[in-house]
């Protein structure tokens, strides 16, 4: 009777812990990234009175099973449901994520690395993205933004930091004319013009405009008649006129349209679109104007270190750069879009190449080591340039990448974020404040991490993953263990009623 005592104690521990998980469970029900718990039990230990024997030929016994009585239960564990997933919330907030898969988010907490499933992060004061209890968010970062990624090893994540304020400036490296040139139109007389400005920028972000003029030349007879082509196609002149800044007109800027001066135009008499074969596409330069060796704003229309290395990036196969160093930077002026049409006569500048007919671009790229011929246009060479951007907002794509958008029309990835797996992630211990901590049945991690895309997840940005605590299935808990410590409290009230019997025989 003793040892029912002593089992029905082992009982009552048991269900109290139980009971310990399940209390810890439901007020978690709420707790962003949390993973319910659950108990199992296990026989304690049995003590056995007579062992097992066999058959007896000699004396025709039969074989009896061994007497053993045992003595209590004890927990066997306590286990994480860590791969279930929550429910899913959504908030909106830009740094609030989800993880879709097993990964873990990696952050650091006074020098410790552990691993969360809880993405409600924000930034702090420093412009680094945290926890809410102030623990570093981990990942790979970029040393400016748009470059490459530092990925040797984890790094605490910047996303309002100096260095990230301000997008750098791009040079123009090409530029639309479309529109329409009526053959009619008054301005196309004797030695008159129309005028459209580009506007293009240098490598520091300036903004400048190039003023290219269209004419339509006469011959020499009388009186003088348009120039046309041999089959009596429509000839148009164009040239650059000047470099302007504002409405200052920059003196010591030359600009300079192609090889001849003026180039031309040859639109088709039947289709008035731009004649096949024939150029449609010039380069543009701007030089230094005056004799000193000073400092001047034309250098910021030369090729820079960049543009060499990010032209052998493309081009991994080419045994020659066509261009040097701090040569005079050609802007690809594509003008394949021009009409004559019998409309008014209108001109649209824009930067960049339009791409809109498919591979256009493919032909109309000029090439400044072979004048005026044309070569494929390499994509380094599309892009209208940019001045100067200020960050406009961070936003978290579904591989983790923080984009950076700026007021000069730039997206630039300042980061992205990291993640681990485990072989074994019920392994993880729990640290508090939603974090877990590696152990040795878990698995270690590298330092290093992953991307979220490379075990096939995806990050979610805008929602929280919630617990994933199963109210039903825990109140149902509740009542077994809740019946299950009953029960053993009464093993304990009868032998104890049992002793005061045996007590009571001698009276």
């Amino acid at each position: 009777m003793v040892r029912s005592l002593y089992s029905a104690v082992t009982g009552l521990k048991s269900q109290q812990n139980a009971m310990d998980v399940i209390g810890n469970n439901i007020s978690n029900v709420n707790t962003v990234g949390f993973k319910a718990s659950r108990v199992t039990f296990s026989e304690l230990f049995y003590q056995t009175s007579k062992n097992a024997t066999g058959p007896n030929e000699d004396t025709g016994a039969g074989g009896t099973n061994a007497r053993q009585i045992g003595l209590g239960a004890s927990t066997s564990g306590i286990s994480v449901d860590i791969t279930n997933p929550g429910g899913f919330e959504n908030t909106n907030r830009p740094f609030d994520l989800a993880i879709n898969g097993d990964s873990f988010f990696v952050v650091q907490s006074k020098g410790s690395t552990y691993f969360t499933k809880a993405g409600n992060f924000s930034a702090d004061e420093a412009g680094y993205l945290v926890t809410d209890s102030g623990a570093y968010v981990m990942g790979y970062v970029a040393e400016e933004p748009g470059k490459n990624l530092q990925t040797d090893r984890v790094r605490p994540l910047e996303v309002y930091s100096e260095k990230f304020t301000y997008a750098a400036p791009e040079a123009t490296k090409s530029a639309t004319l479309t529109g329409n040139l009526n053959k009619s139109d008054k301005n196309f007389g004797q030695g008159l013009y129309v005028t459209a400005n580009i506007s293009v920028y240098d490598n520091l972000g300036n903004e400048y405009d190039v003023q290219l003029r269209l004419s339509r030349p006469y011959d020499t007879s009388t009186p003088p008649a348009p120039v046309v082509d041999a089959a009596g196609n429509p000839v148009y002149n164009i040239e650059a006129a000047g470099v302007y800044s504002g409405n200052k007109l920059m003196s010591d800027l030359n600009v300079k349209l192609g090889a001849a001066t003026p180039e031309t135009l040859t639109f088709d008499a039947i289709t008035g679109k731009i004649l096949s074969g024939t150029t449609s596409a010039f380069g543009i330069q701007i030089t230094d104007a005056g004799t000193g060796t000073g400092k001047t704003d034309a250098l910021g229309f030369t090729y820079t270190q960049d543009d060499y290395d990010q032209y052998l990036k493309e081009n991994p196969t080419a045994t020659t750069v066509p261009f040097n160093v701090g040569d005079a930077r050609d802007i690809v002026l594509d003008c394949s879009a021009l009409t004559q049409f019998g409309t008014a006569t209108d001109i649209e500048p824009a930067k960049g190449i339009d791409n809109s007919a498919g591979d256009k671009v493919a032909s109309l790229v000029y090439n400044p080591a072979a004048g005026s011929s044309m070569t494929k246009l390499q994509a380094w060479q599309i892009t209208g340039g940019k001045k100067v951007g200020t960050m406009t907002s961070v936003g978290v794509s579904d591989k983790g990448e923080l984009v950076a958008a700026y007021s000069n029309g730039a997206n630039a990835i300042i980061g992205q974020i990291a993640v681990a797996n485990f072989a074994n992630p019920a392994g993880l211990e729990k640290m508090g404040d939603n974090m877990y901590g590696a152990t040795i049945n878990s698995g270690s991690f590298d330092g290093i991490g992953e991307t979220v895309d490379v075990s096939g997840g995806s990050i979610t940005s805008g929602v929280l993953e919630m617990s994933n605590v199963d109210l039903a299935q825990e109140f149902t808990k509740m009542i077994v263990t809740q019946r299950g410590f009953q029960a053993n409290s009464r093993v304990v009230t009868t032998s104890d009623t049992m002793i005061e019997e045996l007590l009571s025989l001698k009276r």
